[in-house]
């Protein structure tokens, strides 16, 4: 059985950091691609960064440059690591797994299994 859990949010003020972590277990390391997604109050689900099976990233243009996604295979764990927090990166954030892609995307339905997310709140 394939399980995903975050861990880590919380609230942090405008310009602050948060680490945002995310424990995958059921599943090969080598077999699957990960992201971070985001859900703000009455707005859509978006992918805002992904990492794939080689290690290459891919970020959503909002986050970039502040936000860094990164794995431990050896352990199947993943990390988010947000700085420069902005009010607007208030949501509720998730992990998701993809199995068998070569390369990560940034769309929901591209993932398999999902966390059941961590609240991340930024004030200003």
């Amino acid at each position: 059985q394939v399980q995903v859990a975050e861990s880590g949010g919380g609230l942090e003020p405008a310009g602050g950091s948060l680490t945002l972590h995310c424990a995958v277990s059921g599943l090969r390391s080598i077999s699957y691609n990960m992201g971070w997604f985001r859900q703000a109050p009455g707005k859509e689900r978006e992918g805002i960064a992904c990492i794939d099976r080689d290690d290459d990233t891919l970020y959503r243009e909002s986050v970039k440059g502040r936000f860094i996604i990164s794995k431990d295979n050896a352990v199947n764990a993943l990390s988010l690591q947000m700085n420069s927090l902005k009010p607007e990166d208030t949501a509720m954030y998730y992990c998701a797994a993809a199995i068998g892609a070569r390369f990560c995307v940034l769309s929901n339905s591209f993932y398999n299994y999902w966390g059941q997310g961590t609240q991340v709140t930024v004030s200003s």
